[in-house]
C-alpha cells in the first residue's frame, strides 16, 4: 500500500472554480504550492456535472507549476459527493494528489472518503493509498471533534480552517472573512486556530489557514497570514494572484533564520559525537544549544528546505 506525502509544501493553496476554464488555465503557471479545483462553493449547482469533466481534462492536460494538485469535492451530506469522487478519481487519479473534503463534522466523514478512494483505486489499478485527503473544519461541530478527525485516516495530510462557514455556525457578528470582528480587542480566532493546530501536530499532519476575502488588500492578507504563521500554521488559501507572493513569503522562514537553524543542527550533531566530546549542552557563539534547540531548528530547517532556500554558511568545528 502506498503512503501519502504529508509534508509537501502548502504555503500557498490556490482556490480555482472548477466551472471556469479561463481561471483553470490561468492557474497552471502561478507559483503556488497547491492548486485545488473546486466543485463545492465556487461551483454553481447547475455547473457541477460539467465541472467534473472539465477538471478531469485539466488534470490530465498537465502543465501545472503547483507541486500539489487537489480537488475540493462537495460535502458528504449532499447528492453530489460520491459522483464527484468517482468521476475525478476514475478519470484523472494518476494526476491527482489530494481530495479536499469540506464541512467535516466527524471522523466518519473522512473514513467514508478513505474507503471509497480505496475501492476506486483497486478497481482502476491505481496505487492504493497514494491519494491524500485534506479535511476542512468549518463549524462548531467539526471543531469539537477535531482530534478524532485528525486521527481518522492515514491518508490525511492536512486540516484546513474554513472561516466563513465557521463564523456563521457560531453566530459571529461579522461579514469580513479573514478579518477580526468589530467590538473585540483580542484575536477572535486564536482558540480556533490553536485547536486545529494542536490536533494537526498531535497526528503529524499540516495545518492550513483559510481565505482572506478582500483580495486586493494585500497588506490585510499579510497581517491575517502572519497571525497563523506565528502560531505554526503551514500555509493559507489564496484567492487571487496578488496574494500568492505574500503567502509564500509569510509561511517561509527568513534566510537568516534558516541559516541559523542549519548551523544549530550541524553544531549539535558535531558536539554530541565522539569527535565533539559527546556533550549535550554547548555554546554556538553566544547561544547555548541543547536537544530542545535541535528540535526547534529541525522545524525551521525543514520549512526552509521545502521552500527551496539554500544555506549561506557552513558550520566549522572548533579546533
Amino acid at each position: 500500500m502506498s503512503t501519502v506525502d504529508r509534508w509537501r509544501s502548502r504555503r500557498s493553496c490556490l482556490a480555482v472554480p472548477g466551472s471556469s476554464a479561463r481561471f483553470i488555465e490561468k492557474a497552471r503557471g502561478l507559483p503556488v504550492d497547491e492548486v485545488f479545483l473546486d466543485l463545492e462553493d465556487a461551483c454553481a449547482p447547475l455547473e457541477k456535472e460539467a465541472a467534473r469533466s472539465r477538471i478531469v481534462e485539466a488534470l490530465n492536460g498537465g502543465g501545472w507549476r503547483a507541486g500539489v494538485r487537489a480537488v475540493r469535492v462537495n460535502d458528504v451530506t449532499t447528492q453530489w459527493t460520491y459522483r464527484d469522487v468517482v468521476t475525478v478519481v476514475e478519470g484523472a487519479g494518476a494526476n491527482l494528489d489530494c481530495l479536499l473534503l469540506p464541512k467535516v463534522r466527524d471522523a466518519g466523514h473522512v473514513r467514508w472518503l478513505d474507503v471509497l478512494l480505496t475501492q476506486i483505486e483497486q478497481a482502476v489499478g491505481l496505487p492504493v493509498g497514494r491519494i491524500g485527503i485534506e479535511a476542512q473544519i468549518e463549524d462548531a461541530a467539526g471543531l469539537s471533534r477535531v482530534d478524532e478527525i485528525a486521527a481518522a485516516s492515514p491518508r490525511l495530510e492536512a486540516l484546513v480552517f474554513g472561516p466563513a462557514d465557521f463564523m456563521a455556525s457560531i453566530n459571529m457578528k461579522s461579514l469580513a472573512v479573514g478579518q477580526q470582528p468589530p467590538g473585540y480587542s483580542a484575536d477572535a480566532f486564536h482558540y480556533v486556530l490553536m485547536r486545529i493546530l494542536t490536533a494537526a501536530r498531535a497526528n503529524d499532519v499540516q495545518a492550513i489557514d483559510g481565505p482572506f476575502l478582500q483580495v486586493r488588500d494585500v497588506e490585510g492578507f499579510r497581517e491575517s497570514a502572519a497571525r497563523s504563521a506565528a502560531l505554526g500554521f503551514d500555509g493559507k488559501w489564496v484567492l487571487h494572484p496578488a496574494q500568492v507572493d505574500a503567502a509564500n513569503e509569510v509561511y517561509s522562514p527568513g534566510q537568516d533564520d534558516y541559516d541559523h537553524a542549519e548551523l544549530i543542527l550541524d553544531a549539535y550533531e558535531w558536539h554530541t559525537s565522539d569527535a565533539g566530546g559527546r556533550r549535550g549542552a554547548v555554546m554556538l557563539g553566544d547561544e547555548m544549544i541543547d536537544e530542545a534547540s535541535r528540535k526547534m531548528a529541525l522545524v525551521v530547517a525543514a520549512k526552509g528546505r521545502r521552500a527551496g532556500l539554500r544555506r549561506r554558511s557552513v558550520f566549522t568545528p572548533p579546533r
